[in-house]
């Protein structure tokens, strides 16, 4: 399988000049079943529409072609990150401060590799997390492994698109 830091030296670039951020790359499969999933957001909305994905992957497509750094057959998807996101950068910590979320540390941290509560945000290299059985806790960026939010009411609201026209809409075949 292909270097994932060398996958997002080049792929990062490029959605960048789109004007989108990069949120997380992930290559996996096995056979000759191998997905190549890119999830990036536009940096205002935190969301993207199919138009957006479509040119992202028309983008990255191109590059892909010229330099051929995954040997395998693959399929490429690009998406948004959608609600329940996964959080990759020290900064989705911060900006998602008062959420639910479950992360999950390579080592222990204070005993456990589990957590499950709220973000409190970040202190330096590390997340402000309340634990919902282990309490406050600071878990240092360099030791999450997985992390993600959890969907809640809360978040749902957070998260409503920016624009609902045509959500109502329905057409009827006569």
């Amino acid at each position: 399988m292909a270097d994932i830091a060398e996958l997002t030296a080049l792929i990062e670039p490029e959605v960048k000049a789109l004007g989108f951020d990069l949120v997380r790359i992930k290559l996996f499969g096995s056979g000759d079943e191998h997905t190549l999933q890119i999830m990036a957001e536009n940096p205002r909305t935190k969301q993207l529409v199919i138009e957006d994905c479509a040119a992202i992957s028309r983008r990255i497509s191109d590059v892909m072609d010229e330099h051929d750094p995954i040997e395998e057959a693959y399929r490429l998807e690009v998406s948004s990150p959608g609600i329940d996101r996964p959080l990759t950068r020290l900064s989705d910590f911060m900006e998602w401060a008062g959420h639910e979320a479950k992360i999950s540390a390579a080592e222990l941290v204070e005993g456990r590799k589990s957590f499950r509560g709220i973000l409190n945000g970040v202190e330096g290299e590390d997340i402000l997390f309340t634990d919902g059985k282990a309490g406050d806790v600071a878990i240092p960026f360099s030791l999450v492994s997985d992390a993600k939010l959890v969907l809640t009411d809360k978040l749902i609201s957070a998260s409503m698109p920016l624009s609902s026209d045509g959500a109502d809409e329905f057409e009827t075949e006569e």
